[in-house]
C-alpha cells in the first residue's frame, strides 16, 4: 500500500519540482519531546515534502499565472497550499492530513518539525551542534541546517502528508545520505548557516547537481512584501482580495 501511494504522490508532485520521501509516525516521535509528539499511532503512514529549485519555474511562475487575481498572501505558501491540497483528490478513499511549514500551535510552537521530519524519513541530513566533536561556539546559540545529498541547501521543506487511516509497520527507514562528515566541514556549515545565511554560502558546503536560479535567488532575497513585484503582481491587485 505504501509504495503504491508514493507512486501516486510522487507521479504528481515530481513535475512540479517537488520530492516526497516516506515516514512513519514513530520514527519522528522517537527523536523528540512529548511536546513536539503528532498525535498518529506509530505505524501510521506519512510523506515529508520538499521544494527542489525547479519547483520555482515548474510549480510557482505557472500558478501565479493562472490565479494572480487570487493571491492574497505569500505567494509560495499559496502555490504549495494549493497543490498540496489538490493531492486529496487523488487519494478520494483515504483521509489526507496536511501539515505546512509556516503553520504553527496557539502555544507558537511549529506544528511539526521540519528538519527533523526530513531526517527521519532519509531526505536530507540534519546537521546539528551534537554533530560536532569540539564545539567552538560557548555560549551561542547554534541552529542545526539540513543538507541535501542532491541539492545541498537549495531547496526547502514546504509539509507533512499524513494518511491517518494506512498503518505501516513493515516500513524500512532509510538513513539520511551524510555528506557534510567531516568535523571541520561541520563546523564550516554551522558557523556559515548560523552567522553567514545571507550570502549562501551555507548552501554550498557540497557539490551540488542544482541550484536556484539568479531569477529565484533574487526572489527569495527581496522582503516579503515587495516579492509580489518580482512576480509581476501590484500591490493593488493583492489587497483587492484581503
Amino acid at each position: 500500500m505504501d509504495g503504491r501511494v508514493a507512486e501516486r504522490l510522487r507521479g504528481a508532485l515530481g513535475p512540479l519540482g517537488f520530492e516526497v520521501h516516506a515516514l512513519k509516525v514513530g520514527w519522528y516521535n522517537a527523536v523528540l519531546q512529548p511536546a513536539f509528539h503528532l498525535p498518529y499511532p506509530d505505524d501510521t503512514l506519512a510523506f515529508v515534502v520538499l521544494s527542489t529549485p525547479s519547483m520555482f519555474d515548474k510549480a510557482l511562475k505557472p500558478f501565479v499565472n493562472k490565479e494572480r487575481l487570487k493571491i492574497i498572501k505569500d505567494p509560495v505558501d499559496q502555490c504549495v497550499s494549493h497543490h498540496l491540497s489538490l493531492l486529496k483528490e487523488k487519494f478520494p478513499d483515504q483521509k489526507v492530513d496536511i501539515i505546512f511549514d509556516y503553520e504553527i500551535l496557539p502555544s507558537r510552537k511549529p506544528k511539526f518539525l521540519a528538519q527533523t521530519a526530513a531526517h527521519v524519513a532519509g531526505a536530507a541530513y540534519y546537521y546539528q551542534r551534537k554533530d560536532v566533536k569540539l564545539d567552538p561556539w560557548g555560549k551561542k546559540k547554534i541552529y542545526g541546517v539540513c543538507i541535501h545529498p542532491k541539492y545541498g541547501g537549495w531547496f526547502a521543506i514546504r509539509g507533512l502528508l499524513l494518511f491517518p487511516d494506512i498503518q505501516v509497520p513493515f516500513l524500512e527507514q532509510s538513513a539520511p545520505v551524510d555528506c557534510v562528515s567531516t568535523e571541520e566541514k561541520r563546523i564550516e556549515l554551522l558557523e556559515q548557516f548560523n552567522f553567514h545565511w545571507q550570502d549562501d554560502r551555507y548552501r554550498d558546503i557540497i557539490e551540488v547537481k542544482e541550484r536556484y536560479s539568479e531569477e529565484q535567488k533574487a526572489y527569495f532575497a527581496t522582503p516579503p512584501a515587495e516579492r509580489f513585484r518580482l512576480l509581476g503582481l501590484t500591490r493593488a491587485q493583492r489587497s483587492t482580495f484581503h
